[in-house]
């Protein structure tokens, strides 16, 4: 067959095989598909071409397409998690692939005909559904290359996504500027574009991408089962894993923590320029998101590698109770550089909570379903991906409409974002050992 090369049997590695050549694979996708933490900078522009055409359209509106791509994210994860155990990694990332650029072109032709419709199918479902496989695709076979590493591992790939921004941000600034200057229809062209780059990009990923041998080990790697009631002794089925409360209080966890961060996040550009108004303009705005992508992607390695010496409940400990904090006294904020720095530690600790699940997962339930279960989790996602943009747009949305500026709307945003940490903080300290019940037989170690 045509497409026999996807096979996941055609994608075993053979001897000699070094196992750090996985993890820039899985960084191709991930740098590629990460390009929806960039969405913000579209958001202005989309509402202006729609205003010089006579067509209304608002920041809710316009936040529904981030949140149908999130939504959709969790979704497809969710459903698919299960197959791509048995299909691999690399046709996942092939069609992640197919998807994520098609969501591009269909969004291209909804900008150019003015339809929010269009571009809520294409940007948000049918390039959600690539967001979703590409992100899933890599986890559990990083997990199979790096058994003494997990959280390190994950985590390489992982801030990928949190790092997607600061290629997609400039990528899409400047090539809406060329076509700008060139009289051409921004927006749609620069869609075109990006998705063919893109696609090219995650080809990379698609041919790169190996599994390891069936009993494949590292090196002189001898498994020791550290010191932790948390850290499983057998695996936990997909089907009996998210029937456990240990699943839903770590939904709880992912959720609440994305909720906070990801309201944020996608109104990043035009929140900095309504605190610090003829001070920070649309460049400097745009460098503020790579920033924030910065220490998203750098957040994912840096905490995801420290929970691999303290211990995924702990680090999610330090996120909550110092994130809590660091949403309280931002609006109290009124330097730029202090403001950038507490921002972006805060968005280290949000990539840092993305990164340290699928870790988090392992111990729990072992590595027999990780991706499975991890796809199930990431639901969690999808629904912060709606809450946190509604909760943010929405807000903003109605103080425009009774005549309050902008600015004055964000205390009370970052303030309900910082008791969302609290709850979750409170789920993370309830989340212990899985029961034995729903063990399989054989056991890891």
């Amino acid at each position: 067959m045509v497409f026999s090369f996807l096979d996941r049997e055609h994608s075993v590695a053979g001897p000699g095989y070094s196992r750090w050549l996985v993890p820039p694979a899985a960084l191709a996708i991930h740098l590629s598909i990460g390009q929806a933490y960039a969405f913000s900078v579209f958001k202005n522009p989309l509402l202006a071409m729609a205003a010089a055409d006579g067509v209304v359209w608002n920041l809710k509106e316009i936040g529904y397409i981030f949140s149908i791509a999130i939504a959709v994210l969790g979704l497809s994860a969710a459903l698919f998690g299960h197959w791509l155990e048995n299909a691999g990694p690399r046709r996942a990332m092939f069609y992640a692939a197919v998807c994520f650029s098609t969501g591009f072109f269909v969004s291209a032709l909804g900008a150019y005909l003015h339809s929010l419709w269009l571009i809520y199918l294409g940007y948000g479902v049918i390039g959600g559904i690539g967001l979703g496989l590409g992100y899933i695709s890599p986890v559990s076979t990083l997990i199979k290359w790096f058994p003494d590493r997990p959280g390190l591992s994950t985590g390489l790939a992982i801030m990928g996504f949190g790092g997607g921004a600061m290629i997609g941000g400039p990528l899409a600034n400047n090539l809406m500027t060329f076509f700008q200057t060139r009289g051409e229809n921004a927006i749609p062209e620069t869609f075109m574009v990006m998705g063919a780059l893109y696609f090219v990009f995650m080809m990379y990923g698609v041919f790169t991408i190996r599994v390891p041998m069936p009993g494949w080990k590292p090196d002189g790697y001898v498994p020791t089962r550290k010191k932790s009631a948390l850290i499983a002794t057998s695996n936990v089925d997909v089907s009996a894993a998210w029937k456990t409360p240990q699943f839903w209080l770590l939904w709880i966890v992912l959720g609440t923590n994305v909720t906070a961060g990801i309201g944020i996040l996608e109104q990043a550009s035009p929140m900095i320029q309504d605190f610090f108004k003829g001070t920070i303009g649309p460049a400097a705005a745009v460098g503020f998101v790579g920033l924030l992508s910065l220490f998203n992607m750098a957040g994912r390695f840096f905490w995801a590698s420290v929970s691999d010496h303290i211990g995924r409940k702990n680090t999610y400990t330090c996120f909550f109770v110092v994130g809590a904090v660091l949403y309280s006294v931002l609006p109290m904020v009124h330097s730029v550089a202090a403001f950038v720095g507490v921002a972006c530690v805060m968005l280290s600790m949000y990539g840092g909570g993305f990164a340290t699940i699928p870790a988090y997962l392992k111990d729990l339930f072992g590595g027999h379903h990780v991706s499975a279960i991890h796809g199930r989790l990431l639901t969690a996602w999808s629904t912060a991906g709606i809450v946190g943009p509604l909760i943010v747009n929405g807000i903003l949305d109605h103080y425009v409409a009774i005549g309050v500026p902008k600015e004055q709307a964000y205390p009370i945003i970052l303030h309900i974002m910082s008791g969302l940490l609290v709850v979750g903080f409170i789920a993370n300290v309830l989340v212990k050992p899985v029961h034995e019940k729903h063990w399989l037989k054989e056991r890891i170690i």
